[in-house]
């Protein structure tokens, strides 16, 4: 039954796109400002960095305008949906952890009187995403009332335009001066927000005019003027795919990086831009006490030959159902499959899709890639003044979103698989999409509001001594991988390969002094940054991009070699460095769009991660603001003398934002014990 509504809901919006077609002819004047707000931080992307960034600041007793595509607060944990935090080990048994995260622990943990209330496996904490905008929105306004900073809260708000103006002194000189961004709001009682599929919003999202569906606010954003006439912001970069990186048209990569001795794990020899990780629609269904009737899609016949359970130790529904439950108000009896246990499915428990061969959706090509390159940005006109639209491929979103229908209807009833062969998946109908407003995505079709992005655009930092093209976190800084393994003496040429262990050689220099090369086979710690202002730890965990477009095609592979890089990490920390950007002084970044290679950004862009990015970003701001300097100036002498950057790193510390993991020195030259 669920998909009859579907199929009227997709011809709607297809009646809609193509009224929205012409809607790029609207898009390059703002027409009027309808309201000036101004702030002292304005932070864009309302995701866990970005709700970082707000905590410290509002504690801090600052301004905070945050703007927000979607409608919720928390990105990966509310409208992405994705509800199970990603955690390592040893940093969760330790709890080390910035405090605004550990504060959202507990806050998860008083909502439901247990920190998982969907008894999931793959996890300490799974929830309702519904519910994390609350715990999160409760959390910032605790955080306001305590710091007496003040909060304007901009959801469903893009920033359509940036004036980056010259601004005497020294660093570049430019300076992110204002900005104007639209808000949207429903105007059609029958069409409500959320009720439509991303793809078929987004684009309508970035034009001024307002139309029969969306009224339409056009806000310009300035720096709050002080006391003494001075008038200083900072926009930290928090967006889910480096949005204000590439309308700012700063210096960024994009996808594979070129192989390298830093990056010897790499699939191309040149880099490849248009193959970045898979990104994710989300949903939530529920085990129901009798079969439901399912109605194919009109497009599943096109998405078919992709699912599947994708290994054998992992072919089993209740399983792949209970790894990222939600919710489950009674206790299933025990069950174990190759070596998992887990409580089995009952009635009312609810459970987050989130499956490499499933809904994942994986392009990889100039023909599909979501996120735009630059070059793809300027034959379109998105760079021109007025002409930014987000900078995503609207028709890959559409397609995110029917594989992610698909593969519910391929859970219910499907028979195939396409990695595995026949007689491995079983229907079971005995379930149902939960889709409606009040569901658990919020949305009346029942996907996630935006979709779980693993990678975006990734800025280059500025030039630093080692780092003469710019700075970047790469896959060597932080890669437990044996690169002796015969791999990389067969695939690097002899000059990179000798490269390579010179790098890892300097990284391991107090280990080394009295070691021949021959004898040391992989890195025994990460990096270690006299510029941290944070910490991470996971694995190096990839959603490769498939080979052939559309990604969907019965028989399409996964780029190969590109899981070569995957595997553990060691923990890992933040540079400084590697969130200033070039050519802006007033832009920070936070999240998944700092600067790391491809591979390195395979492990840098989970929960806690971009929680200490943000918090990092925020800080840093304040202290900038409070000192009266540029971020760039606390690491232009690194090497020399940086004293305010050691009073930041120290107000971090001090504050319960960790730089540095516990017993991770440079005297300590083993870190295998963190898990």
């Amino acid at each position: 039954m669920e998909f009859r509504w579907i199929k009227s809901l997709f011809s709607l919006s297809l009646s809609l796109c193509l009224w929205e077609s012409g809607l790029s002819a609207l898009a390059a004047s703002p027409g009027s400002i309808d309201k000036t707000e101004e702030c002292e931080l304005l932070i864009v992307g309302g995701g866990l960095a970005g709700v970082a960034a707000s905590y410290e600041a509002l504690l801090a007793g600052k301004t905070v305008c945050l703007t927000e595509i979607t409608d919720w607060m928390g990105g990966q944990i509310s409208s992405q949906g994705t509800s199970a935090l990603d955690e390592r080990t040893t940093q969760r048994e330790k709890l080390f952890y910035p405090r605004g995260y550990l504060e959202l622990r507990d806050r998860i943990e008083e909502y439901y009187g247990k920190l998982n209330p969907g008894e999931c496996w793959v996890s300490a904490s799974c929830f309702l995403p519904k519910d994390a905008d609350k715990i999160i929105t409760q959390q910032l306004e605790a955080a306001a009332e305590e710091g007496g900073g003040t909060l304007k809260w901009f959801p469903t708000t893009v920033i359509k335009e940036l004036n980056v103006e010259e601004v005497a002194g020294e660093g570049t000189g430019k300076q992110i001066t204002s900005a104007i961004a639209i808000q949207h709001t429903a105007k059609n009682e029958f069409l409500p927000l959320n009720t439509l599929p991303l793809s078929y919003t987004i684009e309508e999202a970035y034009t001024y005019e307002s139309s029969d569906n969306y009224d339409k606010s056009i806000i310009r954003f300035v720096p709050q003027s002080s006391s003494e006439g001075s008038a200083d912001w900072y926009v930290v970069e928090a967006t889910e795919t480096g949005e204000i990186v590439g309308l700012a048209d700063v210096p960024y990569r994009l996808g594979i990086d070129p192989t390298s001795s830093r990056e010897p794990s790499s699939s191309s020899s040149t880099g490849n831009p248009y193959c970045t990780q898979g990104f994710t629609y989300t949903f939530a269904m529920e085990a129901t006490e009798e079969p439901q009737t399912h109605e194919m899609p009109p497009f599943y016949p096109e998405h078919a030959g992709y699912y599947s359970y994708e290994l054998e130790r992992l072919a089993d529904f209740d399983l792949v159902f209970t790894y990222r439950r939600i919710w489950s108000p009674e206790t299933g009896e025990s069950e174990k499959f190759s070596g998992i246990s887990f409580t089995s499915p009952t009635p009312g428990d609810i459970s987050m899709q989130n499956w490499t061969w499933g809904n994942d959706y994986r392009p990889g090509t100039a023909k599909d890639n979501l996120i735009y390159t630059r070059q793809q940005l300027e034959e379109l006109g998105q760079l021109e003044p007025g002409g930014w639209m987000g900078g995503l491929r609207t028709e890959t979103l559409q397609k995110g979103e029917e594989h992610a229908l698909g593969y519910f209807y391929w859970l219910v009833e499907g028979d195939t698989d396409s990695q595995l062969g026949d007689g491995v998946k079983k229907p079971q109908p005995d379930n149902r999409l939960l889709t409606g407003l009040d569901s658990p995505m919020g949305t009346v079709h029942g996907l996630s509001k935006y979709p779980y992005i693993r990678e975006g655009r990734r800025i280059i930092g500025r030039p630093y001594r080692g780092y003469p093209n710019g700075f970047t976190i790469n896959e060597t800084d932080i890669s437990r991988v044996d690169y002796k393994s015969e791999y990389y003496n067969q695939n690097l040429s002899p000059v990179t390969y000798r490269q390579l262990w010179t790098e890892i050689d300097g990284l391991e220099a107090l280990r080394n002094k009295d070691m021949a090369i021959d004898k040391i086979t992989r890195r025994t710690r990460s990096t270690i940054y006299p510029d941290s202002v944070g910490i991470g730890h996971y694995a190096i965990d990839f959603h490769p991009c498939m080979r052939e477009s559309p990604a969907e095609k019965a028989g399409n592979t996964e780029r190969e070699g590109e899981r070569q890089g995957g595997g553990a990490a060691y923990p890992f920390q933040i540079p400084l460095r590697a969130m200033i950007p070039q050519e802006i002084d007033n832009l920070l970044v936070a999240g998944k769009s700092i600067a790391t290679s491809h591979i390195a950004a395979a492990a840098y862009r989970v929960h806690s991660f971009e929680w200490s990015s943000g918090a990092a970003a925020g800080i840093t701001a304040i202290f900038a603001l409070d000192e009266q300097l540029m971020p760039y100036q606390l690491v232009d002498e690194l090497f020399i003398d940086e004293e305010q950057l050691k009073v930041l790193k120290d107000k971090l510390d001090r504050s319960g934002n960790p730089t540095a993991f516990p017993e991770t020195s440079i005297f300590n030259q083993s870190w295998d014990d963190w898990q």
